[in-house]
Order: C-alpha cells, then sequence, then structure tokens
C-alpha cells in the first residue's frame, strides 16, 4: 500500500480530497437543510426551534464521532507512511472496539439525561416536547454513527476519498429518501425526520466496514494484548481530538442558551443559519479533514516542507472559496428568507449573516486546517488548546458583550470576532510547529 501522498501536485491532493469528501458531506448536511425546510412546512415556529436545540446536543455526539475519526486517519495514515501496514490494521480494529464501548457509554448517558439537558439549554414548552421526542429516537444510534465515521476516516487515510465519499452521499440518498416518506406520508412528524436519520447511519456503517474490510483489508484480528498496548497510543491522539471537537458544541450551547432569552424566533434564526453554514461552506469543513490524511502521510515520512505548503496552500484555497460563497450568500439572502418563512428576528439575523458574517468564515477555516495540522502531527494537545480556548474565552465574554448591548444579532457577531482571533492565533502556532519540526529533521 502506497503512500500517495508523500509526492506529486498539493494543490492537486488538497483540492481531489477536498471536493471529494465536500460532496459526501454535501448531501447530509443538504438532508438536514431539507429536514429543517420539510418540517417547517408543518406550520410550527417551535419546530424549527426544536430542531436548534436538539442539534446542540446532535453536535456534541457528533463531535465525538469526528474526534474518533481524526484518531483512526492520524494513525493508520502515519502507519501507511511508515510502510507499516499491520500497525495500520491493528489500529482500525482497536479504534472500532472503543468506537463501540465509548459510543454505548455515551449514547446512553445522553439519552437517559436529554429532557434536562435541553431545559438547561432553555428550552421549554411545545420546543421542549418536539426536541425530546426527536433525541430519543436518534442519540441511541451513536455507535452506529461513530463506526460509520471511523470507518471513512480510514478510507481517506489510505487515499480512497472516492469510497469515502460514496459513504456519506449513502447515508445522505437514505435519508432525502426517507424524510419525506416518513414525515408526510406516514405522517410522523419529527419522529418520522428522526428515524430518517438512523437508518441512514446504518446504512453508512455497513457499506463503510464493508469497504474497510474487503476492498482494503484494514481489519486485522482483535489481540486484547495488542489492545492494551496501543490503548495509551490511540488516546493520546483520540482524547485531545475528542475534546478538542466537544468545545465547539459547548461553546454553541452557551450562545443557544443566551439566544433563548430573544425567543423562539431567534433561536429558530439561528437554527437556520446553522444548517445554512455547513451547505454553503461545505468545502472549508471538508479541507479540514481532507488535508489530515496528507499531512499525516508526510509527517510519516519526515517530509516537512510538503507538509508546510499543505498548510498554507489550504489556507489559500479557503479564501477563494469562502468569497465566492459569500457573494453568492448575499444575493440570494431574500430568497433564504423566503424559502424557509422566516420573520421577525429570524429573518433580520438570516439577511444580516448573509450580508456581514458570511465571509468571515474564513478565519473558522483555518482554525479547522491548523487542527487538523495538530491532530496529524503528534501536537493534539495545542488543538485541544486552541478548541477550549475559543469554546471559553472566545466565545462567553463575546457573546454576553454582544447581547447585552447589540441583541441577538450581536451574538452572532461577537462570536465570530472570537473565532477570528482563534483562528489568527491558530494558524500562527500551526506554522511555527512545522518550522520546529523542520529543524528537528533536516
Amino acid at each position: 500500500m502506497q503512500a500517495h501522498f508523500t509526492q506529486g501536485s498539493i494543490y492537486k491532493h488538497i483540492i481531489k480530497m477536498s471536493v471529494l469528501s465536500a460532496i459526501g458531506l454535501l448531501s447530509i448536511f443538504i438532508v438536514d437543510l431539507v429536514d429543517l425546510y420539510f418540517l417547517s412546512l408543518l406550520g410550527e415556529i417551535q419546530m424549527a426551534s426544536a430542531i436548534g436545540f436538539a442539534g446542540i446536543i446532535l453536535f456534541f455526539t457528533i463531535a465525538i464521532s469526528i474526534g474518533f475519526m481524526i484518531a483512526m486517519g492520524a494513525m493508520v495514515a502515519q502507519s501507511i507512511g511508515a510502510k507499516d501496514l499491520e500497525g495500520a490494521r491493528a489500529y482500525t480494529t482497536n479504534v472500532f472496539v472503543l468506537c463501540l464501548i465509548i459510543g454505548s457509554l455515551v449514547g446512553f448517558g445522553v439519552w437517559f439525561f436529554v429532557p434536562e439537558i435541553l431545559a438547561f439549554l432553555g428550552a421549554k414548552g411545545r420546543s421542549l416536547i418536539l426536541a425530546s421526542s426527536y433525541l430519543a429516537i436518534i442519540v441511541p444510534s451513536l455507535p452506529v454513527l461513530m463506526v460509520a465515521m471511523a470507518a471513512a476516516g480510514a478510507l481517506r487515510s489510505v487515499g480512497d476519498a472516492k469510497h469515502a465519499m460514496y459513504v456519506t452521499l449513502l447515508a445522505g440518498i437514505i435519508n432525502a429518501v426517507l424524510d419525506p416518506l416518513l414525515i408526510f406520508t406516514f405522517d410522523m412528524g419529527i419522529a418520522g425526520a428522526a428515524w430518517a436519520s438512523v437508518a441512514a447511519r446504518v446504512g453508512m456503517m455497513i457499506y463503510a466496514l464493508y469497504l474497510v474490510v474487503y476492498k482494503h483489508k484494514l481489519l486485522g484480528i482483535f489481540d486484547i494484548e495488542r489492545f492494551k498496548k496501543d490503548l495509551p497510543v490511540i488516546a493520546h491522539v483520540a482524547l485531545p481530538a475528542v475534546l478538542t471537537n466537544i468545545e465547539t458544541p459547548v461553546g454553541n450551547a452557551y450562545v443557544m442558551y443566551v439566544l433563548a432569552d430573544f425567543g423562539d424566533s431567534a433561536v429558530a434564526g439561528f437554527s437556520i443559519i446553522g444548517r445554512i453554514i455547513p451547505v454553503a461552506f461545505c468545502l472549508v469543513f471538508a479541507i479540514s479533514g481532507a488535508v489530515g490524511p496528507i499531512i499525516g502521510q508526510n509527517h510519516g515520512a519526515k517530509l516537512y516542507e510538503r507538509v508546510h505548503q499543505v498548510i498554507r496552500k489550504s489556507f489559500v484555497i479557503i479564501v477563494v472559496y469562502s468569497a465566492v460563497i459569500s457573494l453568492l450568500l448575499f444575493a440570494l439572502k431574500g430568497t433564504i428568507v423566503s424559502v424557509f418563512n422566516a420573520q421577525g428576528e429570524a429573518s433580520y439575523l438570516i439577511v444580516m449573516f448573509c450580508t456581514w458574517l458570511a465571509i468571515l468564515s474564513v478565519f473558522r477555516g483555518f482554525l479547522f486546517v491548523a487542527n487538523a495540522a495538530f491532530n496529524n502531527l503528534g501536537k493534539a494537545q495545542y488543538s485541544t488548546a486552541m478548541n477550549f480556548g475559543k469554546a471559553t474565552l472566545g466565545t462567553v465574554p463575546f457573546v454576553y458583550y454582544g447581547a447585552k448591548y447589540y441583541g441577538a444579532f450581536g451574538i452572532l457577531l461577537f462570536e465570530t470576532i472570537g473565532s477570528i482571533v482563534f483562528g489568527i492565533m491558530a494558524s500562527f502556532v500551526a506554522f511555527r510547529t512545522v518550522k520546529q519540526l523542520k529543524k528537528a529533521h533536516p
């Protein structure tokens, strides 16, 4: 098995991996957006509000899945870069086992306390009831999601971005087909949306495991002694990666908590924006996962000048892409408001986001790429520190000040300013880290 990313055009590797990853992610993000659209047709403003509150908890569980996907990609990519196929198989097997264990424990824990968590976030009345029923169905499928996403990480680590894309694309197709069928034809409402997501996760896992096991033969025989030996190594990458990704929904939870004081319309607006962002900026989200294996293989081969170029050229792609998308959002802001029948505060927040805040997503992209570099260069603690700082110092005082003096829009504006600060800071640290590695391995 060759380390494809240690040679050839860096731009070509980044663009190919990012586009293929983005297509798969886009299928899921679009389904989330369509979910919200279908549910908005039921005529309850509380429906969008409920999805907003539920999204915070789902983001938390998905963040754990992403953390293990990052760990899988980093460990397998480094092993392949070092031409250690047996090590790659052992890491693949052991990460899958951890996904089942951690996913079951976290899934049950969250499921048991769903109403209490939602109430803490500020959900009440009809919004609380709807969000609770939605999460009660989808949260127990966390182990399935974790295995599926870890498998996709393994596929990317060997350069098979095309099939990793097919994995997520399949999930999107299943969800898109079942959504209207269950929501409207079977009159299941928000429960139908939840069951469609569960079915998508199961389909995603089955296909991803087939590719990992039969196409790439990356699954080894489980060895308890090897598991014990690898556990500290995996934890060294996985724990910081999980903590890094958890910190984002924690920060978002505080935003939601403060925003809840401004009413269901403000929460609904935030919920709609939260689903527009990943669809519009899917390449920015995808690039962080796409460059991880590229950095990991070059790190394994000690090619640090290429690592530096991967980070720098990723930033160039993010800037160009974000500028184009921001112009499109500005042109389509009225259409977006109309499609989701947004009114009052929700309409105002959407228009202001499309006008002023969308372009600033470039700094979130910088933070994403820097974190991917840290996770794949053996410096996962740096990504944890950056995201912890963003979720606390970069969120709480900014959001508090924005809410106090500028209302609901102030919350979004000043939270974005916090992202700018930490995006710049993380970029500086990433380049400095690569420079230090180049000196240590001339």
